[in-house]
């Protein structure tokens, strides 16, 4: 299944993606599921089958939010494909490096991804995001895939001056609307294997990053096991796994995304997630 979270004639809703077309679920199912987030702690129970009682929308016609524009929390694993980490300078680890994302810094799918009247320095990141189903803490490497509602598409859009203030990432994480999330998350039984497809990031239409998820220095059941010992993964949670060599912030003279820019971030098999810059208005 592919599900999203849209608005639809200023209406907030979730549903499934078949298609050109968009199958409004959450309506359905309301009384069960105030909204995707809902559903997934449920294990997506009963939404498969409303589908024959859901009005359709094409997709022309949506308004794409985050996929979980909800999550109780958003853990983001820095330097974790080597030709990034070489390309930083930064030492081997030993354990994954995680920060975190705020739900408000996210953006949809065609929305603007917003540069901070504060900075020009705005970088993109590439990257798949998984969406967790299952609550735990303590997970195994071997069950942790077993916790897993979904894939998608994110560019962790970053700040780097803000980034650079200090060794913490947080606050050039987290600007408003620099977070973009989507277009949809993909089940993991129709999405498949993961290890030889493609991450690629597209900057008006030049190949900036390039990279297969199997290239990742800690994989997802290590990122997911690591996690789940710090902190209580939730269904709805997203970890954003990582981004391949190629940042603007490492290229000479650096590459910043202005306003009129478009970024695109593909994910083969998955989705196309695609956003214009914008400056933040004053």
């Amino acid at each position: 299944m592919k599900l999203a979270t849209v608005a639809i004639d200023g209406r907030t809703t979730w549903g499934l993606v078949e298609g050109d077309d968009f199958f409004d679920v959450g309506t359905v199912l309301a009384s069960r599921y105030a909204d995707l987030r809902a559903a997934i702690a449920a294990t997506l129970a009963g939404v498969a089958d409303a589908k024959s009682k859901a009005a359709s929308t094409p997709l022309a016609k949506l308004i794409w939010l985050p996929v979980v524009p909800n999550p109780d929390k958003i853990l983001c694993v820095g330097l974790n494909y080597e030709t990034h980490r070489k390309e930083t300078g930064r030492s081997e680890v030993e354990h994954p490096t995680i920060f975190s994302r705020y739900a408000n810094s996210q953006t949809g799918h065609l929305k603007p991804i917003i540069r901070p009247r504060v900075s020009t320095d705005l970088d993109f990141e590439g990257e798949l995001a998984v969406i967790i189903g299952k609550a735990g803490r303590y997970i195994s490497r071997s069950e942790a895939m077993g916790h897993v509602a979904g894939y998608a598409c994110y560019n962790d859009g970053s700040v780097r001056d803000f980034q650079r203030h200090t060794h913490q990432f947080t606050p050039g994480k987290n600007f408003p609307d620099t977070g973009a999330f989507g277009p949809w998350m993909m089940t993991p039984d129709e999405l498949g294997e993961l290890a030889e497809l493609k991450l690629t990031t597209r900057l008006n239409g030049q190949v900036v990053q390039e990279a297969q998820i199997k290239q990742m220095i800690f994989d997802i059941p290590r990122q997911i096991e690591y996690c789940s010992t710090f902190t209580r993964l939730e269904p709805g949670d997203v970890i954003v796994s990582g981004t391949p060599g190629g940042v603007g912030a490492r290229r000479e003279p650096p590459l910043w995304m202005k306003p009129g820019d478009v970024v695109e971030v593909e994910v083969e098999r998955l989705a196309v997630l695609r956003n214009p810059i914008v400056d933040e208005a004053r």
